[in-house]
């Protein structure tokens, strides 16, 4: 009986079977979803240790799935490694860098897969601050919200100031040379 679940959500069979082919020989059973709501319903009823999720996806795409995983505590804490022939379409809608997952681009090599779930599995060990839509409002979440807000607005107001430096500097080298 295999120890580790694997979950493969790739339209491709190809890329399905590659990345069961890819996996060291052990404890590891490859369970496979070939659209986003197969995804979903297959991350429910297995309880996956490790998702493989292709950014595009028939019926429900890599990207709405990423989102439901995100929503749902229990499966947040799943290693997630997103796959896609281009990076520029997963990062048209999830900016960089990637906090929650490890990307890895088709095609791939072993090397590179095994790199991606090392990844995935120590960014989800990783403590997630309480997100917005979280019903918890107790003063400690509350309290470290405002202490993450509150370094967000120290580190926005230096590249502020350093900006308006950089725009003096301009603004003063334009008049030297219209003077």
């Amino acid at each position: 009986m295999a120890n580790h679940k694997i979950l493969v959500i790739d339209d491709s069979r190809v890329i399905r079977a590659r990345v069961r082919d890819m996996l060291p020989n052990g404890n590891f059973e490859v369970i496979e979803a070939s659209d986003g709501i197969e995804g979903i319903d297959a991350i429910r009823a297995q309880k996956p240790n490790l998702i493989m999720l292709d950014f595009l996806l028939p019926r429900m795409s890599g990207y709405e799935v990423y989102q439901e995983i995100q929503s749902v505590p229990e499966f947040q804490s799943i290693p997630l490694v997103m796959m896609s022939g281009r990076r520029e379409e997963l990062t048209e809608k999830i900016q960089e860098p990637f906090e929650f997952f490890e990307f890895i681009e088709k095609p791939f090599e072993q090397k590179e897969l095994i790199g991606a779930i090392k990844g995935a599995m120590a960014k989800a060990r990783k403590v997630r601050p309480q997100s917005a839509t979280a019903t918890s409002t107790s003063g400690g979440d509350a309290s470290a919200e405002v202490a993450a807000l509150q370094k967000q607005v120290e580190v926005l107001a230096k590249e502020v100031a350093a900006l308006k430096v950089q725009n003096s500097k301009i603004l003063a080298f334009i008049k030297k040379k219209l003077a």
